[in-house]
């Protein structure tokens, strides 16, 4: 019996990212709005657990809450889906060519991640004549940088319980 339950909590605590996620995209808040700053929390979340733990999040639940995303901000069909699945491209080769695990090589290496999704946003908001605020797409993109860290460190304690 108390090995049934060791395996339900673990079984759950392993779900945590992927019903983290679908929260997120079903409550409409990828995109955290505070006072003056918003960041992407979708892009963190991703990025962070495509990178430690790919297990926990699928690429096809990624593109399924890309589409989920879509239609809660009336976005093009696809774009928020193809800009997700590009963060979790780049954190599959970042994963693969990382040596060393720290929050410096995370840090650093989400730049890129994040100016390839952007760029794609972009682009393909472009191209389907959609009206795009600059100003607001380079504050996001700046504060999601900045507040990486703090939910690195956050999902880090979290890897660990679930890894206990």
């Amino acid at each position: 019996m108390a090995l049934l339950v060791k395996q339900l909590r673990f079984r759950f605590l392993e779900l945590i990212p992927l019903l983290l996620l679908l929260f997120i995209t079903l409550n409409g808040n990828s995109i955290v709005n505070i006072s003056f700053f918003s960041f992407n929390l979708h892009y963190i979340l991703i990025y962070f657990w495509v990178l430690r733990k790919p297990q926990a999040l699928a690429y096809g639940y990624i593109f399924l809450c890309g589409i989920i995303t879509d239609v809660v901000f009336g976005f093009p069909i696809g774009v928020t889906a193809l800009t997700l699945l590009i963060i979790s491209a780049v954190a599959a080769y970042v994963r693969v060519v990382t040596v060393r695990i720290s929050l410096i090589t995370d840090w650093i290496s989400f730049i890129p991640a994040l100016l390839i999704a952007n760029f794609f946003n972009f682009m393909a908001l472009y191209y389907l004549d959609y009206n795009i605020d600059y100003l607001y797409l380079l504050k996001n993109s700046i504060f999601t940088f900045i507040l990486y860290p703090v939910l690195w460190l956050i999902f880090t304690v979290l890897l660990k319980i679930i890894r206990d």
